[in-house]
């Protein structure tokens, strides 16, 4: 008898100290995720108070990233150009003076794009070219890396971003990381990002992102994001300034642009962009018609007052143009 009620006490005692490391092991779990909060509001407020936002400058038509690199304000965004299309284009674009190029993995034209360059006769350390690696790279991105400078084949990349979030993102971002200690890649960032995304991402990698490329138009201003970004010392970049396929001939005909432009007789195409400027927002429209691109870059000789600026910001509609 006295043998049972040992071994009863002894069961007892097994399910107490059992309750009590899984109770341990809870509380240092919660305490680890509370530090890592604490660790993350760190980093943010480190950034925001170093007050580090990049300005723009626009003599020279460039803005200093925060890796030391000088990027052009606006360049040519080359989604869905393909083949002699693009190569045309970029032939053109930087016949026009435009030396930011903007590709990608998924645009599929890295292979034109690198050509153009190369047979431009323009020194290469004056071009800037940004490309992206996909989610499905994600797992292999030395290899994705290296197929992109192989079908570039310009020497360097002067930014890779990753093309939106997913998973394997932060290690696809560390091998990335090692690249810009090679030399092979000058400058990294993010494409698709917000606010919640960069408060999870930052604190995980080692190199913070010279710049976040986002959709970014007269009816989706992201006013709320975008100060978010340049407070921590990083340029704001958008696509679809026009506001994407199947919408641009609506903003470019809105009202109250029309207005803004044959005021300063200018396209509204042109105060989109010189909107955006002003904001600090690089722009990188998209276009494969040599009169566009020659126009899409003659953005510095006119400027929009503060009113301007303000009829335009009050067409915000929160419209989302794409899923990313």
């Amino acid at each position: 008898m006295k043998l049972i009620i040992r071994e009863k006490k002894k069961t007892i005692y097994i399910f107490i100290l059992i309750v009590l490391i899984a109770g341990i092991g809870i509380y240092l779990g919660l305490k680890g995720k509370e530090q890592e909060n604490i660790v993350n509001d760190n980093i943010i407020n480190k950034l925001e108070q170093e007050n580090n936002i990049a300005k723009f400058n626009f003599e020279t038509k460039t803005v200093k990233l925060n890796s030391g690199y000088e990027m052009p304000l606006n360049g040519l965004g080359t989604y869905s150009l393909t083949g002699d299309t693009c190569y045309n284009a970029v032939s053109s674009a930087l016949k026009s003076g435009v030396r930011l190029i903007d590709t990608a993995y998924m645009y599929g034209n890295e292979e034109e794009i690198g050509k153009a360059i190369r047979d431009s006769g323009i020194p290469r350390e004056e071009i800037f070219v940004i490309t992206k690696i996909y989610p499905s790279q994600f797992d292999k991105t030395k290899e994705a890396i290296e197929l992109a400078l192989k079908k570039l084949d310009i020497e360097y990349i002067d930014m890779m971003l990753l093309h939106h979030p997913g998973e394997g993102d932060v290690e696809a971002y560390k091998a990335m990381e090692k690249y810009v200690k090679s030399g092979k890649i000058r400058s990294l960032g993010l494409s698709n990002w917000y606010v919640e995304e960069l408060n999870d991402f930052l604190p995980k990698i080692n190199i913070i992102p010279a710049l976040v490329q986002n959709e970014i138009h007269p009816y989706y201003q992201e006013n709320d994001v975008i100060p978010f970004i340049q407070n921590l010392g990083i340029v704001v970049q958008g696509w679809y300034p026009f506001g994407g396929r199947g919408h641009t001939s609506e903003l470019l005909n809105n009202e109250t642009i029309t207005r803004i432009a044959n005021n300063h007789n200018v396209s509204s195409a042109q105060v989109i962009l010189r909107w955006n400027l002003q904001k600090g927002v690089v722009v990188i429209p998209g276009s494969s018609n040599p009169d566009h691109i020659k126009e899409n870059m003659n953005i510095y000789g006119f400027e929009l007052n503060e009113n301007e600026m303000q009829e335009i910001n009050s067409l915000d509609r929160n419209e989302k143009h794409d899923w990313y």
